[in-house]
């Protein structure tokens, strides 16, 4: 059963997203065109990072929680993982357009945006030698400067990452070891800042956040397109 430690995880994060989809008011399962399209992209870029730092030993995976079934480097849940949490969150922005029909991060969310894009440039001008913590912290301000320009209102995108972050937290410990005798996903601490929330490097939630907001973004694309 510990082999299919990793998977079970994935599948816990999209089981009630994926039951909710088909809620008859507000059909998610409609959208999942638009939402595939955008998942495919940036599944692809975060894959391509994801085998480069295995591949260089930024992080790594341990075999006794894994099915044996690999991609190139990459263990097969790994790869799930970039589907099954960007549907749960993409899930959860769909529903709160219906849910909020006032955002109270409307008004805060350029603030909160501008204080992010300048924590994340000091933090990886400060710590470039340390890869992890610097591609995702540049990576991730470049794109809120990025979505900034457009004038794109981010207090949905927000809200949702707020919303996911606890789920977040309890399904990244799992795989970080918080409740295993080993983790499923190690990291090697010379390539981040050291810095842990219940076992997981605090890089976790801002290469979650560039994750979140691109599946949002181009989900939106595809919307718009369709």
């Amino acid at each position: 059963m510990e082999a299919y430690t990793y998977l079970l995880v994935n599948l816990a994060c999209i089981f009630i997203p994926f039951i909710a989809s088909f809620y008859p008011k507000h059909t998610f399962y409609k959208e999942w065109k638009s939402f595939f399209k955008a998942n495919i992209l940036v599944t692809l870029l975060f894959v391509i990072w994801d085998s480069l730092f295995t591949k260089i030993g930024v992080w790594g995976f341990n075999e006794t929680y894994l099915t044996g079934i690999h991609i190139g480097n990459l263990p097969l849940e790994e790869i799930l993982f970039f589907i099954c949490i960007p549907y749960a969150c993409v899930f959860s922005y769909f529903a709160f357009q219906y849910f909020f029909k006032t955002n109270f991060l409307q008004k805060s969310q350029a603030i909160i945006s501008y204080i992010l894009i300048a924590i994340l440039f000091v933090v990886a001008v400060f710590n470039y030698n340390k890869l992890y913590t610097s591609v995702t912290f540049f990576g991730t301000c470049y794109y809120l400067m990025y979505l900034i320009y457009k004038k794109t209102d981010l207090s949905l995108h927000y809200l949702s990452y707020l919303f996911v972050l606890p789920f977040f937290f309890l399904s990244n410990g799992v795989l970080t070891g918080s409740f295993l005798v080993e983790p499923i996903v190690w990291y090697n601490d010379a390539e981040n800042l050291g810095i842990r929330l219940f076992n997981i490097p605090i890089e976790d939630s801002i290469y979650g956040l560039l994750l979140i907001f691109m599946n949002i973004e181009l989900y939106c694309y595809f919307k718009r397109k369709a």
